[in-house]
């Protein structure tokens, strides 16, 4: 049993899979979500409808109006960038073989882009951080396939930000409709928008959509420089004490730090960063998901977005690697990815979260994003802030019972979050 299918702007004729650069006709007026786009209801009654692209290849969309329309965006990140996203299907990393077959939607009104978004249909559900496994065994339990499904997120990238890139609100609004309508003519069971902004949520409320919550832990700054030692003394005198024992152990081991900017980095050092990278999922017997091809695409097309923190032992050898994404326009940073030759306690905490909250804090950035999950980072300064997804479920049975359990997990969810905010790590005014 499937749900009603929404008007399409994709013909009959157009496969479900579509080749790389594949032009779609956009639906009749009488399907709009609003007004014609870049016009007044008033002005044009009867406007042309946007052109509405599928594409297999984001190398087949033009950088500069992409990056343009993050620009604009209310919360851009260099993840959303269309080099960041060519770097992930170019080196082998989110390939179709790999589950992540690209289907990048985007919206056109003559040759200017006027909404977009990257999109994929996922034969799984790894490298997600939303997890959804439980509804794909649902699925499964009842003899109804739950994948392929149709995702729009940054691979392997658990990052808050715009997702839905869009000129105005009608634009946007063709692009969840384009959604929807490649998700019924592929019939796939579902489709989910994973860390989006508010901007986001609001395009996908209502019409049978679900929102879901979830939670993250962010440090967030003034902007005013400071000494990460200043920074200590704001926190509880048992959270000072246990950061400042760490990393004295850590110092006491021999290890010192290198900060590596930007082109700073050089091959070698990319080199030993993916040797530290492989190791910690060596460690937890994974395959690690990026190809060192990818970080050498960074390092080629993005060098500005990266600093990387380089442990080294008192005889001068390298032992550890930490990775940050920046963004130098939003003063934000990003921990991403670690690893190191040989274990020395509360190497980890020093790496990839006391070098770069004092980097930040020395250079006046406003945040710092220590990746998903993980409540001993409230210890250390970062609290709690919620991240949002929406989903799209076909099967009516399937989407109400689903509804079901976010509501009841929601509710969980913000009374978790409340708990969370009642055990701040920092003094009181005053204190």
């Amino acid at each position: 049993m499937t749900a009603p299918s929404p008007p399409s702007p994709f013909p009959p004729s157009s496969p479900a899979r579509p080749p790389r650069s594949s032009p779609v006709a956009a639906p009749d007026a009488d399907a709009a979500p609003g007004p014609a786009v870049g016009r007044t209801a008033a002005e044009t009654p009867h406007a042309a409808q946007p052109l509405i692209r599928v594409d297999d290849d984001p190398a087949a969309l033009p950088r500069d109006q992409w990056n343009a329309l993050l620009a604009a965006s209310p919360w851009p990140s260099p993840f959303m960038k269309l080099e960041y996203l060519e770097a992930m299907q170019a080196s082998g990393s989110a390939v179709a073989s790999k589950g992540w077959q690209a289907q990048f939607l985007s919206v056109w009104e003559g040759d200017s882009l006027i909404a977009a978004c990257p999109a994929y249909l996922k034969g799984h559900s790894y490298g997600e951080y939303v997890f959804d496994w439980a509804w794909a065994d649902a699925y499964e339990r009842h003899g109804l396939p739950y994948y392929p499904k149709l995702l729009v997120a940054v691979p392997f990238t658990p990052v808050p930000g715009s997702r839905l890139l869009a000129r105005d609100d009608a634009a946007r609004a063709w692009l969840v409709k384009a959604l929807r309508a490649l998700t019924a003519r592929s019939e796939l069971s579902s489709v989910h928008v994973l860390f989006g902004d508010e901007q986001d949520q609001r395009a996908l409320t209502g019409d049978d959509w679900l929102a879901r919550q979830q939670v993250q832990f962010h440090w967030t700054g003034d902007g005013e420089p400071r000494a990460f030692a200043d920074y200590l003394a704001t926190l509880q005198r048992e959270k000072r004490k246990k950061i400042q024992q760490e990393r004295r152990k850590v110092a006491e081991a021999g290890i010192r730090f290198e900060t590596l900017r930007g082109a700073a980095i050089t091959a070698a050092d990319w080199d030993f960063f993916y040797e530290c990278y492989t190791l910690t999922y060596l460690a937890h017997r994974n395959k690690p998901y990026l190809t060192r091809d990818f970080f050498a695409r960074m390092a080629t097309d993005m060098p500005a977005h990266w600093l990387m923190f380089v442990a080294r032992d008192d005889q001068g050898e390298r032992v550890a690697a930490s990775l940050v994404a920046i963004d130098e326009s939003q003063r934000a940073a990003y921990g991403r990815y670690w690893g190191s030759t040989r274990y020395i306690p509360h190497l980890h905490f020093d790496a990839c979260y006391y070098q770069p909250l004092a980097w930040c804090l020395e250079n006046g950035w406003r945040r710092f994003e220590g990746g998903a999950q993980g409540e001993h980072k409230m210890a250390r300064g970062l609290m709690p802030v919620a991240t949002h997804s929406a989903h799209w479920l076909a099967h009516p049975q399937f989407r109400e019972a689903v509804a079901d359990f976010l509501q009841r997990e929601g509710q969980a969810m913000d009374e978790y979050i409340d708990e969370l905010e009642r055990h701040q790590p920092f003094k009181a005014a005053g204190g």
